[in-house]
């Protein structure tokens, strides 16, 4: 965050490659609908750059790397249907937390930080998923790809989530790990700090325009809490 800032009360998170590594659980669907359609499993390596826009550009992709636009196009009714039928039968069984997310989240929630789970992972699966690892009771608002008319990149949900709390964008950090989050955040006026162990549709995350690289969720809080401090000493 730039000097002479506010100070900051609330912080969006993205789900995928921020909080959890959801890549197997991933496979496990994927796979599950392409064996349906009888077609190869693929592996992690090459599920994990497709993963971030949403449940619907990722099964069209997956599809793409067998079948022509035109074939995906008339299967893709089914394939999503199998696909989120297979999701729904494991989803978090596979999928594990990011060192310092728990202690993270904890340590802005002592900061008296408001907590928002904005993610392109329809709603649908994203609730479930924060409660099973234990990471629901910390937000006050989750907003899925589903719950509004445009997903990230676009501004629309970030703006969302900042009018769900009624804070001005100028006051919110959004942290993820990839451009999507970058520049939804980026568009709607809030900072934006970024992990470097997510997935960033395979693209370095030095290549994404941030207000600062973060180890950790725990890392992100304590530089939040820093510029909050300093905020208080010039305001």
């Amino acid at each position: 965050m730039r000097a002479g800032a506010a100070g900051i009360r609330a912080v969006i998170i993205d789900l995928d490659g921020t909080m959890l590594d959801t890549v197997p659980d991933f496979e496990a669907a994927l796979n599950g609908m392409r064996h349906d359609l009888s077609l190869a499993p693929i592996s992690q390596a090459i599920i994990k750059p497709l993963v971030g826009k949403g449940s619907e550009k990722l099964v069209r992709d997956a599809l793409l790397l067998d079948w022509d636009a035109a074939r995906v196009d008339a299967a893709y009714a089914d394939a999503m249907a199998g696909y989120q039928r297979h999701y729904l039968a494991i989803n978090g069984d596979r999928s594990t937390l990011y060192d310092g997310v728990l202690d993270g989240l904890a340590a802005m929630q002592a900061l008296g930080l408001r907590l928002v789970c904005v993610t392109n992972k329809p709603i649908a699966f994203a609730l479930p998923l924060l409660a099973q690892k234990g990471l629901a009771p910390y937000f006050e608002h989750v907003f899925g790809g589903d719950s509004f008319a445009r997903k990230k990149p676009d501004a629309m949900p970030m703006l969302g989530a900042c009018a769900a709390l009624d804070i001005p964008p100028a006051q919110v950090v959004a942290i993820g790990d990839s451009s999507n989050d970058a520049e939804s955040a980026r568009a709607a006026g809030c900072f934006v700090l970024t992990v470097p162990y997510g997935y960033n549709h395979g693209r370095p995350v030095q290549e994404i325009q941030s207000d600062g690289i973060v180890d950790s969720l725990l890392d992100a809080a304590r530089r939040i809490g820093a510029h909050n401090a300093t905020a208080s000493l010039t305001n």
